[in-house]
């Protein structure tokens, strides 16, 4: 047998190999969503000004769909639907000045930094742009999965935390007296 193989010093070597791996590819993947992101950002802009400023028909996203899928064969994310949640996702974040002005100063915006599913998610749920930002704050605190999102929002978890705040600051008056 060979003595590499067996060799204390080897064996934690390669573990550590396999964590410095595997943080890379966590790195590269987190890198190519804030990306992925970024473009969806600004292709959502282009889409939203260019339909007020043409007359585009209703056939747009189904051009467009065909357009890109036959440009980028392999990429996926040109779907109809998809497109029309790019566009969904820069016209409700961009409505909260805050935020679109954070994305246009390119502060790291916390929007980029959550997957996309997790975006069209908050899009379908959420009836604002800060209860939304509030679901993105918390994912990237607690590291929530998109279940666990769903759950936080079919609890009402912004609702609730909301009410809590506002008791707790109408007992803290009153305490005050």
């Amino acid at each position: 047998m060979n003595s590499i193989i067996v060799s204390h010093d080897y064996k934690n070597w390669l573990t550590e190999l396999k964590s410095k791996i595997r943080q890379s590819q966590i790195k590269a993947s987190i890198k190519v969503n804030t990306e992925m992101l970024r473009m969806y950002w600004d292709m959502g802009h282009d889409i939203a000004t260019k339909q007020l400023d043409a007359k585009w028909g209703s056939g747009f996203f189904n051009q467009l769909s065909r357009d890109s899928h036959k440009e980028f064969p392999k990429m996926q994310g040109f779907s109809v639907s998809n497109l029309k949640y790019i566009k969904r996702f820069y016209l409700f974040y961009s409505e909260d000045d805050t935020i679109r002005q954070q994305v246009a100063d390119e502060l790291g915006s916390p929007l980029f930094n959550i997957p996309w599913w997790h975006h069209v998610t908050l899009l379908t749920k959420c009836k604002t742009s800060k209860e939304a930002l509030f679901y993105i704050q918390q994912t990237l605190a607690n590291g929530w999965s998109r279940n666990v999102l769903l759950n936080m929002l079919d609890t009402g978890m912004y609702e609730a935390q909301g009410k809590a705040l506002t008791t707790f600051k109408k007992i803290s008056c009153e305490l005050a007296r």
